[in-house]
């Protein structure tokens, strides 16, 4: 008997990804990323929530050429003493694009450890739309989600699978 073929659907916090993962001290290659995604979970669309900074096109090509649908929200330079910070929280975007989509997968895995998203978690496991919570770093992981631990998985476990390595061409 053929396994049924699922229509699942990812949602990325990529600033929750990219801090979570390089506190570690290592870098995600978002394209082995994406491949595990669809390998592992059947994931047909990824939509990665990021804040848009003029000047970083050619990442978001990338991520779009790696199979990403990227989703943008202006960003802010808010100053903080003498340093200026970019923010651009994408939280409610994510919450809203997740909503949006609800009738047009069977699950969905999220990316993130952030305790805003505790709501949304509660809905999708409710509706027994949940298939897995993929957090970056077990350390930034928010006590509001541990109510979820049966769906979690930690990044550090995948490190081997889904962690940049530097190409032959690009170490000479």
């Amino acid at each position: 008997m053929k396994k049924k073929k699922l229509n699942n659907y990812a949602f990325i916090d990529s600033q929750n990804l990219y801090l979570g993962v390089k506190s570690q001290g290592w870098k995600l290659d978002y394209a082995r990323f994406r491949v595990y995604l669809k390998e592992k979970y059947q994931v047909n669309q990824a939509f990665i929530f990021i804040g848009y900074v003029t000047g970083n096109e050619s990442l978001y090509t990338a991520l779009q050429h790696a199979g990403y649908i990227g989703v943008f929200k202006p960003t802010l330079p808010i100053k903080k003493g003498n340093k200026v910070i970019i923010k651009g929280n994408v939280d409610a975007e994510l919450v809203l694009h997740t909503m949006v989509e609800l009738p047009n997968y069977d699950k969905v895995v999220i990316v993130s450890g952030d305790g805003d998203f505790h709501c949304l978690l509660e809905y999708l496991d409710k509706e027994k739309k949940l298939l897995k919570l993929l957090v970056p770093n077990e350390r930034g992981f928010s006590r509001l989600l541990r109510k979820f631990r049966k769906y979690v998985v930690f990044l550090h476990d995948l490190r081997e699978k889904v962690e940049y390595r530097k190409h032959k061409k690009e170490r000479e």
